[in-house]
């Protein structure tokens, strides 16, 4: 099999004028791939939004971060040609400095993107999703996948407010309240008791809503997410998460009761391909992913489906050996990881191609396609930044 590290590219002319065979197009550098002519439509046609792809999750994207002149034409195609138009690229980072990491994070992600105009486009606001689509750029939306960093290091409570208007000052648009541990604001979802969402956390979500910043809720408890949806007079998010009933009861997936009051809040569900969290067990295959879609389709309706598929674009399993080891073995041992972290099929630059043709084969029409692809998040996000103060 070709290496995912092999770079997938769709030129142009593949597109323009494929090969045909009976309805489908063979796509270069991918043997014995192809997609229907509807998937490539649907895929022109969608404002294309992955709600959790960092760029790169291994240390050698650390080069774009520090020198982003040295970005090629050949290491942006993959991204140029992957379909998706706005990539979320939030990480995690806490402890007693992550006020100063989240700024040199946020600092350094700007930079990047101030060096390199011609690849790269922030996503500030809802306007900047049609902007983005056909400019031959990618945006970037930057979010955190924990809140720590709002609380200085010389705590005051005060204090907090003023960070989070800081924070979105950097272009911060979505954080997440904690990641799966407890911290000021709320509980995580591996920690043994779920306390939910803090006095202070009940602060800080009046906060985003007051500034403009997207509550997210993936790996947090199941106490602090029902929290956080009923606090919140904006809808929070969940950006990348699974039914629970369907990845034998894995804490980082979401049990029927938050499905149903993230339906109610007006949310969105990012459904993610890793691995344990879309099946317990052996096989897992791309139909076990989808199996997550229709479950939550079914219960509170497609249009609060999204994706967020929680990788890069070619997934954690190609990752450095010891880099690969590292990431396993910082996790709790409740996250049951097995060999392989990603699913074969939707583990490449071009998943969301596979991703529209599975949605294809489950029967969802043109418009509940494109919703998922990114139409129901730029839905939600557009309610959410309504709230911005001018000038942001």
């Amino acid at each position: 099999m070709t290496s995912r590290r092999t770079a997938i590219k769709l030129g142009a002319a593949a597109i323009v004028a494929p090969m045909f065979n009976r309805g489908r197009f063979s796509l270069p550098h991918i043997p014995g791939q192809q997609y229907s002519a509807r998937a490539i439509e649907l895929m022109r046609r969608a404002t294309v939004i992955d709600m959790l792809s960092p760029l790169h999750i291994a240390s050698n994207g650390n080069r774009w971060l520090e020198k982003p002149d040295s970005i090629t034409a050949a290491d942006f195609e993959p991204f140029k040609q992957s379909g998706i138009h706005v990539f979320h690229t939030a990480v995690g980072f806490g402890g007693p400095n992550a006020y100063t990491i989240g700024q040199q994070y946020f600092q350094r992600q700007n930079a990047m993107i101030a060096a390199r105009p011609d690849l790269f486009m922030r996503i500030d606001g809802a306007d900047d999703f049609a902007k983005v689509k056909g400019s031959g750029r990618i945006g970037i939306l930057l979010g955190a996948q924990n809140s720590d960093h709002f609380v200085r290091p010389d705590y005051n409570p005060r204090d907090m407010l003023a960070t989070v208007d800081e924070f979105h000052m950097y272009g911060q648009r979505v954080s997440q309240l904690t990641y799966n541990s407890q911290n000021w604001f709320a509980s995580g979802s591996t920690d043994r008791v779920d306390g939910g969402v803090s006095d202070f956390g009940a602060e800080l979500i009046a906060r985003m809503n007051k500034v403009g910043m997207a509550v997210d809720t993936s790996h947090c408890g199941d106490k602090t997410t029902l929290d956080a949806l009923a606090l919140s007079k904006k809808p929070a998010l969940i950006t990348h998460s699974n039914v629970r009933a369907l990845a034998n009861n894995h804490p980082r997936c979401k049990p029927d009761e938050v499905i149903r009051a993230a339906g109610k809040a007006g949310s969105v569900m990012g459904i993610t391909g890793v691995r344990m969290f879309v099946k317990g067990s052996e096989p897992t295959t791309v139909e076990d992913f989808f199996n997550h879609v229709d479950y939550v389709a079914k219960m509170i309706g497609v249009e609060h489906v999204g994706i967020g598929s929680d990788i890069d674009l070619q997934g954690y399993d190609d990752m450095p050996p010891d880099e690969y080891k590292r990431l396993k073995d910082s996790y709790k041992g409740s996250y049951g990881f097995r060999d392989k972290i990603d699913i074969e099929g939707i583990d490449h630059p071009k998943r969301m191609f596979d991703v529209t043709e599975g949605l294809i084969r489950r029967k969802y029409t043109d418009d509940q396609i494109l919703g998922i692809l990114g139409g129901n998040f730029q839905r939600v996000l557009t309610d959410i930044w309504a709230g911005m103060p001018a000038g942001k």
